[in-house]
C-alpha cells in the first residue's frame, strides 16, 4: 500500500519532519539530491552535458544540488535559475553560495547546444496557477529537445500535484524522481501522461509526520498488495461462497457470462444466473460451471410474481448477490431490484443498469440509506455517477472524488467511481481508495461485468465491502495490464481479462 498525497499535505509533513522531529530543510535537500543522482546513473551513463533549470523555491534548490553533484562527479553542468537569487527561498540561495564557492557559474538563459540530460527543477509540487511567459518558453523548449533525457524533480513542472492538471504548459518527463511519498498528480490524468517512469525515494519524511492526520487516498503497489481470503483446505464449493447473479435482459447473455467468469475466477464456489430465457442455452454452453434460473419477458402482474419467489428461493440459497449486468431499465428489471433491495439483507454489488435504474427510482434509493448496516457496493462509471448525484458530468470531473464520497454518504454505501482512474469510497470513512493498475485496452464492452462478479465473489468468501471493492478493482487492472501485454492494448476484450485473473492470483501465491 501506498498514500497519494497532495502539494499542501506534503507540504505540511516535509514541515512537521522539520519543526517537530528536527530534520534540518539543507540536511532534507542533499538526501534528495543523493537519490536523484542515484537514480540517474542507474540509467544514464556516459553523460556529457547536463542542463539544470531551477526555479526560485526548495524544488530549485534540489535541483542545484543534484547538478552540483554531478559537476563534482566530473559531468559537465550547464546552471540556469529562472529569477533573481533576492527572490529564492532560504535554502535554494544557499545551494547558489555552495555553487559559487566551487566557482560553477549561473547562467539566466539555456544556451543553445545539444545537452546529454535536462534536469526539471522550476516548480514542484507548490504550483496553483498556470505556467506564463518566460515560465512557458523555457518549459517549451525543455520539450523540444527530442533527444534529451528529462528528469523531473519532485514532480514534472506545470503538473498540479493535488489533481494532475496541465497548468498552461508542463515539461514532459522521462523519469520523475519524488520523495517521500507519491503525488496524486503522478496519477491522475493528464499528470500521468506527464511523469514518465516515477521513482519514489525516501529521504527521511516518514508516516511519523503525518501525526494522526493521514493521507485522505491511498492505492496498492503491484502484485506484492495482493492480499485474497484465506481458503480452508478442508472446505467444499459452499464454504467458498454461493453468489446470485441477476443479469441480462433478452439477448444480453455475454453480461452474465462475463460475469459470472470474473466471480468464479476470484475463489466463489458456486454460481446462480438469473436472467431472460433467451441467454440459457448460450450460457450452458459457455458457462457450463453455473447455475441457470430464467425468467421471460410477460410483465403481467402474475408473471411477476413468479418471477420474485423464483428471487426469493435464489436468495435463500445465496451468500451475496450481483445484479444489473446487461439487465436493462424494464419492469422486471424494476421488480428484481426492488426485490432485493426490499426483502433481503445480503451483500449485492449492483451495478451497470442496476445502477441506472437506481438513479430514477428515488424510492429504490431510500431502500439503501435504510440499511446502513448492509454491504452495498455500487460500481457507476462517471456518467451512471452524474445520474445519481443529479448533477453533470463535467461536475463529477472537476470535483476530484468530492461526488462520490457525498454519494457514498447519501446511500451508505460503498461507492465505486470508474474512469482511467478509479476512486473508491465509503459512507463512514476518512480515506479513499485511487487505483492505479489497468490500462487503456479495458475500456471495452464487458470489462466491467467483469468487475462487478469479480467483487461479488470476493463479498461472497467473507471479505468487508471496502476492503472487497479495493482488491477486486486492483486485480481487475492488474488483469488487465497482463492482457494488453499479451495482446496490446488495441486488441483487449473483456473475456482476455477474466482469463489473465488466475495468471495474476498465481503470481501473487509465488511471492508469498
Amino acid at each position: 500500500m501506498r498514500y497519494l498525497v497532495t502539494g499542501q499535505e506534503m507540504k505540511r509533513y516535509d514541515n512537521n519532519t522539520i519543526e517537530n522531529f528536527g530534520m534540518e530543510a539543507l540536511v532534507l535537500m542533499e538526501r534528495a539530491a543523493l537519490c536523484t543522482v542515484d537514480e540517474i546513473e542507474k540509467r544514464k551513463h556516459g553523460l556529457q552535458h547536463v542542463l539544470v533549470v531551477a526555479g526560485c523555491g526548495n524544488n530549485g534548490g534540489d535541483g542545484l544540488a543534484i547538478g552540483r553533484l554531478m559537476a563534482l562527479a566530473g559531468h559537465t553542468v550547464t546552471f540556469v535559475l529562472m529569477g533573481s537569487k533576492e527572490k529564492c527561498s532560504r535554502e535554494t540561495k544557499h545551494q547558489i553560495n555552495i555553487l559559487e564557492k566551487y566557482g560553477f557559474p549561473i547562467q539566466s538563459k539555456i544556451e543553445k547546444r545539444e545537452y546529454d540530460i535536462v534536469i526539471d527543477a522550476i516548480f514542484g509540487i507548490g504550483l496553483t496557477r498556470d505556467v506564463s511567459g518566460d515560465y512557458e518558453k523555457i518549459i517549451e523548449s525543455i520539450n523540444e529537445m527530442k533527444k534529451t533525457f528529462a528528469v523531473s524533480v519532485d514532480i514534472s513542472s506545470g503538473i498540479h500535484a493535488g489533481s494532475g492538471a496541465v497548468l498552461g504548459r508542463a515539461v514532459k518527463a522521462d523519469l520523475t524522481v519524488t520523495y517521500g511519498f507519491a503525488k496524486r498528480g503522478h496519477f491522475l490524468y493528464p499528470g500521468a501522461d506527464y511523469t514518465g517512469e516515477l521513482v519514489i525515494r525516501d529521504i527521511g519524511i516518514t508516516p511519523h509526520s503525518f501525526e494522526q492526520d493521514n493521507p485522505l487516498l491511498f492505492t496498492y503497489n503491484g502484485i506484492e498488495d495482493i492480499q485474497m481470503p484465506v481458503r480452508d483446505q478442508s472446505g467444499n464449493k459452499g464454504t467458498f461462497g454461493k453468489v446470485l447473479i441477476i443479469a441480462g435482459q433478452q439477448y444480453m447473455a455475454g453480461a452474465c457470462e462475463l460475469a459470472g467468469r470474473g466471480c468464479l475466477r476470484s475463489g466463489a464456489g458456486m454460481v446462480r444466473i438469473l436472467t431472460h430465457e433467451s441467454n440459457r442455452i448460450i450460457l450452458q454452453e459457455t458457462l457450463p460451471e453455473a447455475m441457470i434460473s430464467i425468467y421471460d419477458s410477460d410483465e403481467s402482474e402474475k408473471t411477476l410474481e413468479c418471477l420474485r419467489e423464483n428471487l426469493r428461493t435464489a436468495m435463500k440459497w445465496a451468500d451475496c448477490i450481483v445484479i444489473g449486468p446487461g439487465l436493462g431499465k424494464t419492469r422486471q428489471g424494476e421488480v428484481l431490484l426492488h426485490t432485493v433491495l426490499k426483502e433481503s439483507n445480503l451483500p449485492v454489488v449492483i451495478d451497470a443498469d442496476g445502477v441506472n435504474l437506481l438513479g430514477s427510482h428515488e424510492d429504490l434509493c431510500g431502500f439503501l440509506s435504510d440499511q446502513p448496516e448492509r454491504k452495498v457496493v455500487l460500481t457507476p462509471h462517471m456518467g451512471e455517477l452524474a445520474g445519481l448525484a443529479g448533477c453533470t458530468m463535467t461536475e463529477v470531473k472537476e470535483t476530484d472524488f468530492t461526488v462520490a464520497r457525498e454519494t457514498a454518504e447519501k446511500l451508505k454505501c460503498v461507492l465505486i467511481s470508474k474512469d482511467a482512474r478509479t476512486y473508491i469510497c465509503e459512507a463512514g470513512r476518512k480515506e479513499a481508495y485511487l487505483n492505479t493498475s489497468g490500462n487503456s485496452g479495458m475500456a471495452t464492452a464487458g470489462s466491467g461485468d467483469v468487475l462487478a462478479g469479480m467483487i461479488g465473489g470476493l463479498l461472497a468468501q467473507g471479505m468487508e465491502a471496502f476492503a472487497a471493492s479495493c482488491m477486486g478493482v486492483h486485480l481487475h487492472g492488474l488483469a488487465g495490464d497482463y492482457a494488453a501485454g499479451e495482446k496490446s492494448e488495441y486488441s483487449v476484450i473483456a473475456t482476455d481479462i477474466a482469463e489473465a485473473i488466475p495468471v495474476i492470483l498465481q503470481r501473487a501465491e509465488e511471492r508469498r
